[in-house]
C-alpha cells in the first residue's frame, strides 16, 4: 500500500510508487501557497494599519470636539450635534453657496425632514476663546422668538466650527432695499416696512432682555437682518454679540460697521444695550427714504439731521415710492422716533422695547386711518 502522496499502476508489492502530482505541480501548488501566505501577511499587515490610523483619526476627531466645547454643547437641548458626513450630506457637498459670512462661505442645505438649511462657519476655537464660543452657541441656541434668527445645531469635529441655521429664503434687508449688482430693486410697501421694523424692533428688545444683564447684538444693521418668504425679519449674526455685564460695559477693542455705530461706543468703548438702539435709529431712516446709509457729512443720519432741524419733516429724503400724501404724517412719525434713536446721549435714548411698542402703536393708528 503507497503512502499518503503517492499512488502506483498496479498492485504496490509488484510496482513502485510514485508521487501522485509531478514536479512542476508541486513546485506550483508551492508558489501558490508562497504568494497567497504572503497576500494574508501583507492584507494582514495592511488591516492592523488602517485599524490604527482609523482610531488614530478617530482620536483625533474626538480631540477636536473636546476643543470646540462637545462636552458642554451635548447636554444643550435645543441644539443638534451633526458629524461632517451628515453635513455634507444635507449641503450635497457645499454645493449651494448663498454668500459670505463673517468668517467663510455660507452654503444652503436640506435637513432629511426638507427643512432648509443656512450652514456657515464659525469662529476658530481656541483655549482662549472656548468658553465664550460655548456660552455664545448656548445662548443662541436656546432663543427662541419669530425675529431671532434659530441656531438649529453646529458640527464640532471640524477644525472651524460649522453652525447650522435656520434659511432665511430673501437673503438681508440690506439685499431688498438696495439691490444686489445687476438685479432691479423689488417693490416694497409701507406696511411690509412697517412691520420689517416692527419685528426687528421685538427680536432686539427680546435680545435686550433675554438674560437679567441683556445680550447686546453690536453689529445692527440691514446687512444682519434676514428676510424669509414672507419677508418677516430675523435679526443674525451674533459674532459680535455681548452678554451686557453691569459695571464691565468698556472694552478696548472697538469693532462694528462705522455708519451704524454709536458714536458714543466708537469714542469712548463704551457699549450698551442703547448702542443698538442708536444702529436701530439708522436702520429706520434706510427703510423710510430707501438711500444708503453713506459716510461722513454726506451719510443719511447727518442729511437727515439737517433737514429734520429746518423743516421739522424728512419729506425730501423719503422714498418716492411710498411717500403719498396721506402716508407723510406717519412716514414722519417714523423719522422723529428715528430721532430719538440717534440722540447723542445714551440716557436720552429710548429702550428697544419702548421703540418697538411706539412702532406697533403707529402702525394702528396708520391702519385706523
Amino acid at each position: 500500500m503507497c503512502g499518503l502522496g503517492y499512488e502506483s499502476d498496479g498492485d504496490p508489492k509488484e510496482n513502485s510508487c510514485h508521487p501522485r502530482l509531478s514536479g512542476s505541480a508541486k513546485l506550483l501548488i508551492g508558489v501558490t501557497v508562497g504568494i497567497f501566505s504572503t497576500v494574508v501577511v501583507l492584507l494582514a499587515t495592511w488591516l492592523t494599519s488602517k485599524h490604527k490610523e482609523l482610531k488614530a483619526k478617530k482620536r483625533e476627531l474626538e480631540a477636536l470636539e473636546r476643543k470646540n466645547g462637545s462636552e458642554e454643547l451635548q447636554n444643550v437641548k435645543t441644539l443638534t450635534l451633526f458629524t461632517k458626513e451628515e453635513l455634507d450630506k444635507i449641503t450635497d457637498d457645499y454645493s449651494s453657496p448663498l454668500g459670505h459670512g463673517g468668517f467663510g462661505k455660507v452654503h444652503k442645505g436640506i435637513l432629511p425632514d426638507k427643512t432648509e438649511v443656512a450652514v456657515k462657519a464659525s469662529i476658530k476655537v481656541t483655549e482662549y476663546t472656548r468658553d465664550e464660543f460655548v456660552r455664545e452657541v448656548g445662548i443662541q441656541s436656546r432663543m427662541m422668538h419669530r425675529n431671532i434668527l434659530r441656531l438649529l445645531g453646529c458640527c464640532l469635529r471640524v477644525d472651524v466650527p460649522l453652525l447650522v441655521y435656520e434659511y432665511a429664503a430673501k437673503g438681508s434687508l440690506e439685499d431688498i432695499l438696495h439691490g444686489k449688482e445687476n438685479q432691479q430693486l423689488e417693490p416694497l410697501t409701507l406696511r411690509s416696512r412697517l412691520d420689517i421694523a416692527i419685528g426687528s424692533g421685538q427680536g432686539l428688545a427680546y435680545m435686550h432682555s433675554y438674560t437679567e444683564n441683556g445680550i447686546q447684538h453690536a453689529d445692527v444693521k440691514p446687512g444682519n437682518i434676514l428676510l424669509d418668504r414672507g419677508l418677516i425679519p430675523k435679526i443674525s449674526d451674533f459674532g459680535l454679540s455681548k452678554i451686557f455685564m453691569a459695571g464691565k460695559d468698556y472694552t478696548m477693542n472697538v469693532i462694528g460697521c462705522l455708519p451704524y455705530m454709536d458714536p458714543v461706543y466708537k469714542e469712548t468703548g463704551r457699549l450698551t444695550p442703547k448702542s443698538d438702539v442708536y444702529s436701530f435709529g439708522v436702520v429706520l431712516l434706510e427703510l423710510i427714504s430707501r438711500k444708503p446709509v453713506g459716510y461722513g457729512e454726506s451719510s443719511l443720519v447727518k442729511q437727515f439731521k439737517r433737514v429734520y432741524e429746518q423743516d421739522k419733516s424728512g419729506r425730501v429724503l423719503f422714498d418716492k415710492d411710498i411717500a403719498t400724501e396721506e402716508d407723510i404724517p406717519i412716514l414722519d412719525e417714523i423719522g422723529r422716533l428715528a430721532m430719538e434713536c440717534l440722540e447723542e446721549k445714551v440716557e436720552e435714548r429710548p429702550a428697544m422695547v419702548s421703540v418697538a411698542s411706539a412702532l406697533v402703536m403707529l402702525k394702528d393708528s396708520w391702519g385706523k386711518q
